[in-house]
C-alpha cells in the first residue's frame, strides 16, 4: 500500500486517522516526557493501530461473504487510513530513537513497536489483495469454500498476539503457533478441494485459481501474526525466535 496511489474525501480521512495518531503540539508534548511514559504512548498508539487493521480485516470479509459493495467501499477508504497512521508510527518511532537514544529493555521496546508496525502494515496489505480477489469471483463460488472461519481465526491470532504484547505475557505469544496450524490445515483443505475442482472439464479455472491465492493470502496473514508473536517474545526474554522454533 503505497500512500498516493488512491485519493479519497478529505472528510473521511479526517474522522478517523486522528483517532490513532496526535496532532503536531502533541508530538512536542511526547517528546518532553521521561523515556518509558512516550514508549507506553507509542505502544498505545500500535494497538489501537492494530485493532483498526483488524477491524477492516473482518469487514471486508463480511462484506464480501454478504455481497455488501458499500462494506467493501468502507474497507479500501479505511485501508488508506491505516496506511497514513502506520507511517505516521513509524516517524515517531525514529524520532524517538533519533532524541531518546534508548538502551537495553528501553531499545529493545522500541524496536519492537517499529517491527510489529511493519507487519501490520503487510496485514493490511494482503486483506485488501484478498478482497480485491473475492470481488473477481462468483458468489457461489465464494460460498463454497469456508473463508470466513478461516479469516477469523486468523483475525483471532492477531488479536491474541497484540494482547500479548499489551499484557508483556509469553504464554499469549506462545499460544499463536497452536493456532497457526489449524490456519494452515484450512489452507491444505482449500487446496485440495480447489485442485480436485480444476480438473473437471469445464470448472472455471481462473476463478478456482484466485481461491487458491486468497487462501494462501489469509494464511500469510497467520503467519505474520506468528512474527508479532515472535517480536512480544523478543520484547519480553530477549531472544530472536523463528517460526520454525515456534511450532
Amino acid at each position: 500500500m503505497v500512500c498516493g496511489q488512491r485519493l479519497f474525501p478529505a472528510q473521511f480521512f479526517c474522522r478517523s486517522y486522528f483517532f490513532i495518531t496526535f496532532n503536531s503540539s502533541s508530538k512536542t508534548l511526547m517528546s518532553e516526557r521521561p523515556v518509558h511514559a512516550q514508549i507506553t504512548v507509542l505502544s498505545e498508539v500500535l494497538v489501537q493501530l492494530a485493532n483498526k487493521v483488524l477491524e477492516n480485516f473482518l469487514l471486508s470479509l463480511h462484506a464480501v461473504v454478504q455481497h455488501d459493495k458499500l462494506g467493501t467501499e468502507k474497507s479500501k477508504f479505511a485501508d488508506y487510513e491505516i496506511d497514513m497512521a502506520e507511517v505516521d508510527l513509524k516517524e515517531r518511532c525514529l524520532s524517538f530513537l533519533a532524541l531518546q537514544h534508548p538502551v537495553a529493555s528501553d531499545l529493545r521496546a522500541i524496536m519492537t513497536i517499529i517491527m510489529i508496525n511493519d507487519e501490520l502494515e503487510r496485514i493490511g496489505d494482503l486483506s485488501l489483495h484478498a478482497l480485491d480477489l473475492m470481488l473477481e469471483i462468483t458468489p457461489e463460488i465464494i460460498e463454497s469454500f469456508d473463508f470466513e472461519k478461516m479469516g477469523v481465526l486468523a483475525a483471532e491470532m492477531v488479536k491474541k498476539s497484540i494482547e500479548a504484547f499489551s499484557l508483556k505475557e509469553q504464554v499469549l505469544a506462545d499460544q499463536v503457533s497452536v493456532l497457526d496450524k489449524e490456519i494452515e490445515a484450512m489452507h491444505r483443505s482449500v487446496v485440495n478441494k480447489a485442485t480436485a475442482l480444476i480438473k473437471i472439464s469445464g470448472a472455471d479455472v481462473s476463478q478456482l485459481i484466485a481461491i487458491l491465492s486468497i487462501s494462501r493470502y489469509i494464511e500469510h496473514i497467520a503467519d505474520h501474526a506468528v512474527k508479532i508473536a515472535q517480536e512480544v517474545i523478543y520484547l519480553v526474554t530477549g531472544e530472536i525466535i523463528h517460526k520454525e522454533v515456534l511450532r
